[in-house]
């Protein structure tokens, strides 16, 4: 049966996939990588993203958006169903925040801003990570969750376990930071 190998080959790599995912939600950064090459690689995000835009030069941008959130989110990976579920409600996010930003781009939240600059200097999603990797650690997970998550700082602060006013100076100290090695990498 034809069908019956395509949808074989399809489970078998969907499992692979769970277990390079499972790894990364581990710590693993070889598993990480693996995982966003191969979400990269066969295009299952672009073709999400595609399903919901129809300007392509956006489903690459939000694509993009989506690896990245992808891989400041993969701590909370539980392991449950396929990984195209777990990356689904990202792929919402980020396309209802590509839309929302087209809907609201006469004005620019001055916070915004250096997120804003920090997107528009790299084209790559390897700079990015790499940029983002030589970050101290206490300057990683704030900033991920605040400028790829756009979560609230107060949200932020509660599963980080600080203060807010302590995540309102990593999230700038680390925009500061990651300037400066994007400047350098340009």
């Amino acid at each position: 049966m034809p069908g019956g190998d395509a949808e074989h080959s399809g489970t078998h790599e969907e499992a692979a996939l769970s277990r390079v995912a499972a790894r990364a939600a581990q710590g693993d950064a070889a598993a990480l990588d693996e995982l966003i090459e191969s979400l990269d690689r066969s295009r299952t995000v672009h073709r999400m993203v595609g399903s919901m835009l129809l300007d392509q030069h956006a489903v690459d941008d939000v694509s993009q958006e989506v690896l990245i959130s992808i891989m400041g989110s993969i701590g909370q990976y539980r392991g449950v169903g396929k990984v195209s579920s777990w990356v689904h409600p990202i792929v919402k996010r980020r396309v209802a925040d590509h839309l929302r930003k087209q809907r609201d781009s006469a004005t620019l939240d001055e916070a915004a801003l250096p997120a804003q600059r920090i997107s528009s200097m790299v084209a790559s999603r390897a700079a990015i990570r790499t940029a983002v990797a030589q970050l101290p650690e206490k300057y990683q997970a704030p900033l991920i969750l605040r400028d790829l998550e756009q979560l609230p700082v107060a949200e932020i602060a509660a599963r980080l376990d600080l203060p807010e006013g302590t995540v309102k100076a990593q999230i700038s100290r680390g925009r500061a930071k990651l300037e400066k090695i994007l400047g350098a990498i340009d």
